[in-house]
């Protein structure tokens, strides 16, 4: 027995278009974040598989990129360094800002990484490198 009895017409509830929309932007969201998850394990593992080397270079760039920082928001910085190998070849790595601090451009060491993982830099005396 039904106390409440609804009508059912064809005019109740949302139009379909809402639904539509609705479950698309779900799909759109939870795909994105799917992909960010996978895409950040799939770097942490080949970073992982790759050989952890410690090589001679020298710092030829540093840069920051800031996002953020509009209206009440914070803004966010993140840091580069591009090293140098003796051999020519560059690899510009993500530094935290301890790190992109202690170190200037010209700078001579060793730079020890795994991928495209910054591990250490330790500066050496130019009577050291020559």
């Amino acid at each position: 027995m039904d106390f409440f009895p609804s009508p059912r017409g064809p005019f109740d509830g949302p139009p379909p278009i809402f639904s539509i929309i609705f479950t698309l932007a779900l799909i759109i969201i939870v795909g994105t974040v799917l992909y960010k998850i996978f895409s950040s394990v799939s770097v942490w593992s080949a970073n992982n598989a790759s050989e952890r080397l410690t090589v001679p270079c020298r710092v030829v760039a540093k840069r920051t990129q800031v996002s953020g920082g509009s209206g009440d928001s914070s803004a966010f910085t993140r840091y580069y360094a591009t090293f140098e190998f003796e051999n020519g070849e560059r690899v510009e790595l993500p530094l935290k800002g301890p790190q992109y601090g202690l170190m200037a451009e010209g700078d001579f060491g060793e730079l020890t990484y795994q991928g495209t993982r910054f591990i250490d830099f330790v500066r050496m005396r130019k009577e050291e490198h020559s």
